[in-house]
């Protein structure tokens, strides 16, 4: 029978549990992965599968509007289908909203729990979007001591985001805001870096999640340059986001000071003062540890 699960079903979610699935899902064999993207003007159409053995397959497919909130509508629309493993058939129809709240803030969150300074105390979130409350929340489950921070070009957005965050400051200055933050977690749409490196402190840890097509950065050469990178998936990541592909191609940075991805935890370390940036990716194959997250927990 397949399973039906709606987006309220986060109610018996966990940010830890999530994160600490998706490490052990990375303990297993690498899945294959499949992404399309389309592109006409400014939307986009992702499609995203990918296939683990042992965890079945996943198939989200999504549309990106960006100019959509403007007419009352939604940037994102989509679906998620997970499938048997062991005989293909479909097990779970899950909401998508569901699976990409917990699968883009669970991804990020799993790395600042290695990277980050478990003392952090000051988190700046740069972007007033839906994806900032999901990390608001997320960030709020491994950091509950901290004090949260929010930055957006729209004075107005921040302040709608204060409203519906209880406890989080307003930030006038970006740079200020930067240099005053132990954690640094962006999710913008921008194709021009809106973090610069030197405004970046020693002991920082920055996490990337705006940029998904090609010509997206949120982050300068000289940002990368200073840091210790390392990103979800190197197939996901490297030669597809212009985070790193831009940097990659002209030589700002080398393949080898991407450090490590996900399928190599062990190497997600820092020294105290280092400033370690994480460029979450998100690619179909978190999407299917999520889903399956979700469904394992899941009491109807």
């Amino acid at each position: 029978m397949t399973v039906l699960i709606p987006f309220e079903a986060e109610a018996q979610l966990d940010w830890i549990a999530l994160t600490d699935a998706l490490a052990a899902g990375h303990q297993t064999p690498k899945g294959s992965v499949e992404d399309v993207f389309l592109y006409r003007d400014e939307n986009t159409l992702l499609n995203r599968s990918a296939w683990i053995k042992g965890m079945g397959l996943a198939v989200k497919c999504a549309t990106v509007f960006p100019g959509n909130p403007a007419k009352g509508k939604p940037m994102i629309a989509g679906a998620v289908n997970l499938f048997s493993d062991d005989h293909g058939a479909l097990e779970a129809i899950l909401d998508f909203k569901l699976v990409t709240k917990w699968k883009t803030a669970g991804d990020s969150l799993l790395a600042a729990r290695k990277l980050a300074r478990p003392d952090s105390k000051d988190i700046l979130i740069v972007g007033a979007g839906t994806v900032g409350r999901s990390l608001w929340q997320a960030y709020g489950a491994a950091f509950p001591a901290a004090q949260f921070t929010i930055w957006n070009r729209s004075a107005e957005g921040a302040a709608r985001f204060a409203a519906d965050c209880p406890g989080v400051q307003v930030a006038d200055d970006l740079e200020t805001a930067i240099k005053g933050a132990d954690i640094v977690t962006s999710a913008t749409m921008s194709t021009e870096p809106v973090i610069r490196g030197e405004w970046l402190q020693p002991g920082q840890h920055i996490d990337l999640i705006g940029a998904y097509r090609p010509d997206m950065r949120e982050v300068d050469d000289k940002a990368l340059q200073r840091a210790r990178i390392f990103v979800d998936s190197f197939d996901t990541t490297l030669d597809h986001i212009g985070e790193l592909k831009i940097p990659l191609a002209s030589g700002a940075i080398g393949r080898e000071q991407v450090l490590a991805d996900y399928y190599d935890l062990d190497k997600f370390t820092r020294q105290p003062d280092d400033v370690t940036l994480f460029k979450n990716g998100g690619g179909a194959h978190l999407d299917l540890m999520t889903s399956r997250y979700i469904l394992e927990s899941y009491t109807p």
